[in-house]
């Protein structure tokens, strides 16, 4: 008796645990979208593509995420999937989706908590580590941008912030 205790208990623990790190866990409802992909296709480099979040619930304490995953396919015109690799697509978090879209050249900038350029190559961001990012707020937009004219189309797959 002693023991199913003792294991009951424990598991009380491990699933309470478990319990607040879910909490420690927000994944974009990609249905909530009012789009997971660009309508046009690119047709030079640089050019973008901006999803506007939804209103996010409010009891999200947003500086509690320090970690962010996005996952994305691109295709090229013809609409084939072009293989993942680093200089083809870049991804932008915004804060305020009417203001400074791009933020420095490099790295994060006020209205800019991350600047990810190689979405789905070398880079972090889509890995199951993700990416570092500081959140003081909720953000309002991703910015998808092409570095190579031969992506047409990017469509997103998965944005989840987390603390690690």
């Amino acid at each position: 008796m002693k023991k199913f205790a003792f294991v009951f208990v424990l598991f009380i623990i491990v699933m309470g645990g478990m319990e607040v790190f879910a909490q420690d866990r927000y994944t974009v409802d990609l249905n909530t979208l009012p789009a997971k992909r660009n309508a046009t296709a690119f047709t030079r480099a640089w050019d973008y593509f901006v999803i506007n979040f939804p209103a996010f619930p409010a009891n999200i304490n947003w500086s509690n995420f320090n970690r962010v995953i996005v996952r994305a396919r691109y295709f090229n015109a013809d609409g084939s999937e072009i293989r993942q690799q680093d200089s083809k697509v870049q991804v932008t978090l915004v804060y305020d989706p009417n203001g400074d879209l791009f933020g420095p050249e490099n790295g994060p900038g006020p209205n800019t908590p991350l600047k990810a350029q190689n979405l789905g190559g070398s880079g972090s961001v889509h890995r199951d580590n993700g990416a570092a990012v500081r959140l003081n707020a909720a953000p309002g937009a991703i910015v998808f941008q092409n570095n190579t004219p031969d992506v047409a189309f990017v469509e997103v797959d998965e944005i989840t912030f987390f603390r690690r």
